[in-house]
This record gives structure tokens, C-alpha cells and sequence, in this order.
């Protein structure tokens, strides 16, 4: 009795376990470019991260939320589609600002261009993800 108990636990537990994420993210904020690999390919980017005076966070992510259209709260209601928030107010998201793709321009946000951002945002809505960020200060 004690081992089938164990045996339908371990069923429970590994069946409610969250598959592993397909989508890989990687920020470099020494290059500004974001490189994605899925299961509908693998993808470059140029990316606009913090300016100096603010800060990318670096480290590695999981999405906790996926917004198709936000507005900042904190700067003057600026839209952020396609957002996909990894650690509290910071978020991937796309930017019709695309000249200053490739160059640290945000208030600590990943922008990239629309576009781009819509691809990855299905891809991450559909597949899962995880996020890293790494490197140091854009030259």
C-alpha cells in the first residue's frame, strides 16, 4: 500500500511539473542584441537596454507576466507592446523608437523593434521561456 501511495505521488508530482521552456533568451548588454533560439529557429536582434543612470538587470528569468499592449505607469503612460515582464516593473517589449536600436537608450526595459517583439512574444506565449542577461556596459 505505502509503495503504490509513493508510486501515484511521484505520478502527481512529475505530471503537474512545468515542461521545460523551449525558448532561450539571451540579452548581452555589452552588444545590445538579444539572440533567440526556439523551435521555430534562432534569431538576432538588436536591442536597446539602460542608459546610463538606470539598469538592465542581469541575471536569469522567467516570464511572471505576458501583456500585448502595456502603458507605463512610471513614464508618462509610453507604450510597451507586446511586454514580457521578468522582474518587477522591467520588461521585454517592443519600441517604435527602431533608430536607437543597438544603442543603451531605455530606462532599464529590453526594447526591440515591434515587429520582433510580436514574434517573441507568440513565441514565449506558446512555448515558454527563460531569460538571461549578461555583459557589461554598451561601448
Amino acid at each position: 500500500m505505502v509503495r503504490a501511495l509513493a508510486l501515484i505521488f511521484a505520478l502527481t508530482i512529475a505530471l503537474a511539473a512545468p515542461a521545460a521552456a523551449k525558448v532561450r533568451v539571451h540579452i548581452n548588454l555589452a552588444t545590445q542584441r538579444m539572440h533567440v533560439t526556439s523551435a521555430s529557429g534562432s534569431y538576432s536582434w538588436p536591442v536597446s537596454t539602460a542608459r546610463p543612470g538606470y539598469r538592465t538587470p542581469r541575471g536569469s528569468y522567467a516570464p511572471r507576466a505576458l501583456k500585448r499592449m502595456h502603458y507605463s505607469r512610471k513614464y508618462d503612460n509610453a507604450p510597451m507592446p507586446h511586454s514580457i515582464f521578468f522582474s518587477g516593473g522591467y520588461a521585454i517589449h517592443g519600441t517604435y523608437a527602431t533608430r536607437a536600436l543597438g544603442r543603451p537608450v531605455s530606462h532599464g526595459c529590453v526594447r526591440l523593434a515591434p515587429g520582433h517583439a510580436a514574434r517573441l512574444y507568440d513565441m514565449v506565449r506558446r512555448e515558454g521561456a527563460h531569460i538571461s542577461i549578461s555583459g557589461g556596459r554598451a561601448r
